[in-house]
């Protein structure tokens, strides 16, 4: 176990590598960032000024070596708009973007693993067809379309729930929460089921099939000859066997929910991360964008890797060389 996660993490080191090789290369030769430090106003002489200063008048590998020594330290530079450091402005929206991929994911996992496994029993009854049915809806409409027919339903017509915003939230230490106060859980809930919405539809449809396949099986058979009752036969012989595949499938989910809420975070004037990069994006703000590509990867490898750790638990007959 513990040369594989050596391995994992000397790859993990080279993926960061080669991640930020492409950023360094991407936004250093598709736009020229002098003219969003100096404006367009700026004279020539000023230009150069503003060049000499960020050292931009440099070689390319004089400014890559430069890049990469400020990364390994956590410095990725200023924003170009605000001039505060890019990192900090990341990790101040962080909170808010980990709570609503976090409650996404709770949602998605607990009614797509307990609705595939009702939909599995009874596969032909009135109300597993409804709920498959649901879930090809889900997959096939865009996410931006859920998120406007929530706020429709529930805001508009029900004036039930926010629309926008992340309501009121407490600061716990260096963490600031809308998860402890009644505003923020109302606040949260219509953008947490929009960003469920693919993963919900994927994983009934994932349950499903892992459980017939199951429930199939010699075993099973044998553990219900055996007068083992439906819950046991159910939940901890063939429930246990599909929830590979599937906790597979909500950890690379988890990832993508945490660096690509892009979409739900701008429906719902979300103060989260994916916000930040698309004003940044709009503004050109590099340092920015590059923090936000560098900390997706290292968020999406370290759950990969902790996913690969959750096999172990949930069968404990695979073993790691």
């Amino acid at each position: 176990m513990t040369t594989y996660l050596v391995k994992r993490l000397i790859q993990g080191m080279v993926v960061l590598v080669l991640v930020s090789t492409v950023c360094f290369a991407m936004f250093r030769f598709t736009g020229d960032p002098v003219l969003m430090l100096a404006g367009k106003y700026a004279t020539q002489e000023e230009r150069e000024q503003v060049r000499i200063a960020y050292g931009l008048d440099r070689p390319v590998y004089v400014q890559y070596a430069t890049f990469l020594k400020g990364v390994m330290h956590g410095n990725f530079g200023k924003s170009y708009v605000s001039q505060i450091d890019a990192l900090d402005m990341i990790l101040e929206r962080f909170p808010a973007t980990f709570e609503l991929a976090f409650t996404a994911l709770f949602i998605s996992f607990i009614l797509g693993v307990g609705l595939g496994v009702v939909v599995s029993i009874n596969p032909n009854g009135f109300f597993s067809r409804t709920i498959m049915a649901g879930s090809l809806f889900g997959i096939s409409i865009p996410t931006f379309l859920i998120g406007i027919l929530l706020v429709m339903f529930f805001s508009v017509y029900l004036d039930l729930l926010p629309s926008f915003g992340r309501g009121d939230t407490v600061q716990i230490g260096f963490w600031r929460t809308g998860l402890l106060t009644v505003s923020g859980l109302k606040h949260i809930l219509l953008p947490a089921l929009t960003l469920s919405g693919y993963q919900l539809a994927v994983l009934i449809r994932l349950t499903r099939a892992g459980m017939r396949e199951t429930l199939s099986e010699e075993y099973i058979k044998t553990a219900w000859a055996k007068g083992l009752s439906p819950a046991k036969v159910i939940l901890k012989h063939a429930l246990r066997n599909v929830m590979i595949p599937v906790v597979t499938i909500a950890g690379l989910s988890f990832g993508e929910l945490i660096a690509f809420s892009i979409v739900t975070e701008t429906i719902f004037q979300w103060p989260g991360m994916g916000n930040l990069l698309l004003t940044s994006i709009f503004e050109t703000d590099q340092p920015i964008i590059v923090t936000y590509i560098m900390l997706a990867a290292c968020i999406i490898l370290t759950i990969n890797i902790l996913v690969d750790l959750l096999y172990a638990l949930l069968n404990p007959r695979i073993r790691y060389e």
